[in-house]
């Protein structure tokens, strides 16, 4: 587990095991109590210590006027698995195994290239850094105990608060050799949003990656053609980041004008 993770760990709300009562040691462990996250069951039957990311306050993150939602007491977390602990489980432990001899194998430290490896809901999920993305692809889909063939597709995903690590690229393999599916998360920060492309490795991902940063701004650096899918070339901004305005424009309906959300209120 890299020094990032430790210390988001050490500040994360801890849960008391079998009783479901979480620790009040912040104010994300009260929002955790407040919000009534749906923590899940730890390997022994006891709650999953989560890293919590941001905590939100109303329906919509409604700010500097009233909540007409009747939804404004509401408070409620962004929390995600920390790493999980040996045995993951079943071939979950194989897959890491193999990676981990190939990275040794060419002299990486695995430490530095697996961030961390989470087991969730039955799920698995390698955190790799962000420079070690296209050669772990690249094994992940020729090994022969590998043999992730299929790449579904990247999406990203928007963590404002989660500091250096404010924009994340999901990528969901399938092994159709040997009937396995599993998850690459590679993470960077707002200001330097750059990821490798893996459009060479799995051809599939060109449009993926395209519409990813049209919307998102995670720029992959070598695609053949980072154009813009869904809005035109000029356009200004990623509009599915969390801190993009709701923009709109004005509706006239029986002579009343109803101004544009972005001047009504002010959202998160």
């Amino acid at each position: 587990m890299s020094e990032r993770d430790d210390e988001k760990k050490s500040a994360a709300d801890t849960v008391k095991p079998g009783t479901g009562e979480v620790a009040a040691q912040s104010t994300t462990s009260a929002a955790l109590e407040a919000g009534g996250q749906n923590v899940p069951a730890g390997p022994r039957g006891g709650r999953t210590q989560l890293e919590v990311v941001d905590v939100r306050k109303g329906m919509f993150g409604v700010h500097g006027s009233g909540d007409t939602s009747g939804f404004g007491g509401l408070v409620s977390t962004v929390a995600m698995p920390p790493a999980s602990e040996r045995p993951y489980g079943g071939w979950f432990d194989e897959v890491v195994d193999v990676l981990v001899e190939l990275l040794q194998g060419e002299g990486i430290d695995p430490d530095t290239a697996i961030e961390k490896v989470v087991v969730d809901r039955g799920e698995l999920t390698i955190f790799v850094a962000r420079e070690h993305l296209r050669r772990m692809a690249q094994w992940l889909r020729d090994d022969q105990d590998l043999r992730f063939e299929l790449c579904l597709g990247v999406s990203g995903v928007n963590f404002p608060n989660d500091v250096g690590r404010e924009l994340h690229a999901v990528y969901h393999l399938i092994s159709l050799t040997h009937t396995r599916q599993l998850r690459l998360e590679v993470t960077c920060p707002d200001g330097d949003p750059h990821v490798p492309t893996l459009v060479d490795i799995y051809p599939g991902n060109d449009w993926h990656e395209r519409e990813t940063w049209d919307l998102m701004g995670i720029v992959f650096d070598g695609h053949p053609s980072l154009a813009r899918t869904a809005l035109p070339d000029d356009w200004i901004g990623h509009p599915q980041r969390k801190d993009y305005p709701l923009g709109g424009i004005p509706v006239e309906y029986k002579g009343a004008t109803v101004p544009p959300p972005d001047t009504r209120r002010s959202y998160s």
